[in-house]
């Protein structure tokens, strides 16, 4: 009886063994492993933020471009405001000049 006690120690130690040696090699993987996902998630935040700051660069120079044309815009009515209104005063004056004789 005594063999088999001392044969089952044995073998307990021997598995004790084998899950130390499982948790030692485990422990050794986990940084490695926290390193890589810590790598991976710094890498899709990076790839997140620099998308995110594409779209507000090209928001803003749409607004750019928004303002500019209508800036344009508003130059092209002014510029066409003040053409209506020198022929508007050389339309009365023609037809003042018509109305009294003078044409």
């Amino acid at each position: 009886m005594d063999e088999k006690l001392i044969q089952r120690v044995l073998d307990i130690e021997k598995e004790a063994q084998t899950i130390h040696e499982a948790a030692l090699a485990e422990a050794l993987a986990l940084p490695v492993q926290a390193e890589k996902e810590a790598e991976a998630l710094i890498a899709q935040a990076r790839s997140e933020a620099e998308e995110e700051a594409k779209q507000m660069v090209a928001n803003a120079q749409a607004k750019e471009e928004c303002a500019q044309i209508l800036a344009d815009a508003e130059d092209k009515m002014h510029h066409a405001e003040l053409l209506g209104n020198s022929n508007l005063d050389r339309a009365v004056s023609y037809v003042i000049a018509r109305v009294i004789g003078r044409e």
